[in-house]
């Protein structure tokens, strides 16, 4: 290996933007089941089907209500 080594023209990864970022996260055992059956359908890994999952709600910008439901307006 060598000594030293000149970056002075290396350039910048194109692709770092891309990159996923690990993430520790847990999941209802109903949640899991469903998307490893959609997993099992597709042919897709479950865990890419919830990065796409989540992908979209982030993308349509959906924003999560919580409190009672309103009935009839």
């Amino acid at each position: 290996m060598r000594d030293q080594y000149d970056f002075s023209k290396g350039i910048k990864n194109p692709y770092a933007a891309q990159l996923k970022k690990q993430a520790a996260v847990n999941v209802d055992a109903d949640v899991a089941e469903y998307f490893k059956k959609q997993a099992a359908e597709t042919g897709i890994p479950y865990q890419k089907l919830i990065n796409f999952y989540l992908s979209q709600c982030m993308k349509q910008e959906l924003k999560i209500s919580f409190g009672p439901k309103k009935n009839g307006g």
